[in-house]
């Protein structure tokens, strides 16, 4: 069983993602820590009524971000960590510690629209901007850089003519909601292997 470390920094759709599939048996997995960058995140909120402790890092930057991350992983005894949402750039001592054990989901197919300022509504508008006919999700594992570890996952949604950055941003949640769980399943059952920096998928 997987012990699962969150990290959010909003409403936490994808965490709810990861939780109802844990519910319905389709991840073996328990959400031990949910770590929000912010006290406001809506995340915290719903964690509370579902009895998931959570922690905020708010305020908390350089040397001590490191310190304090990793002080909340080891008391909760996280196991691997998942980036939902997360807008703080994970330390190279938390990526070093969880080596091929921290994934990000991003709402795009990388390595195209990622990068550092990539997040939200800024990649769906990069995307209608650039007149591209497929955009879509895609879980990776995380490094030093942004959005440039190994990639697990991805899934793909056409980009309609008359998309804004709303209705691009619906259709492609949706399929992060059954993507992340996935890759998490995955995890789970020792089926990832990272080689020569590229992950593969065992039979």
């Amino acid at each position: 069983m997987l012990k699962l470390a969150v990290f959010v920094s909003g409403r936490g759709s994808n965490l709810r993602a990861v939780h109802a599939a844990i519910e319905d048996g389709r991840l073996d997995a328990r959400i031990v820590l949910v770590l929000s960058s912010r006290d406001d995140a809506a995340a915290l909120t719903w964690c509370a009524a579902q009895n998931i402790p959570t922690a905020s890092l708010q305020g908390v930057s350089g040397q001590d971000l490191e310190r304090t991350m990793l002080s909340h992983l080891e008391s909760a005894g996280a196991g691997c960590i998942v980036l939902a949402g997360f807008m703080k750039r994970i330390p190279s001592a938390v990526v070093q510690r969880f080596t091929g054990r921290i994934l990000n989901i991003h709402p795009a197919l990388l390595p195209s629209f990622g990068g550092k300022g990539m997040y939200g509504h800024h990649v769906h508008e990069a995307v209608l901007a650039a007149g591209v006919r497929v955009s879509g999700a895609t879980v990776h594992m995380v490094d030093e850089e942004y959005d440039r570890g190994p990639i697990v996952l991805q899934r793909c949604v056409p980009v309609m003519d008359d998309d804004s950055s709303e209705t691009l941003a619906a259709r492609v949640l949706e399929v992060e909601h059954a993507l992340l769980p996935e890759a998490l399943s995955l995890l789970a059952e020792g089926r990832l292997e990272l080689r020569g920096g590229r992950v593969y998928i065992k039979k």
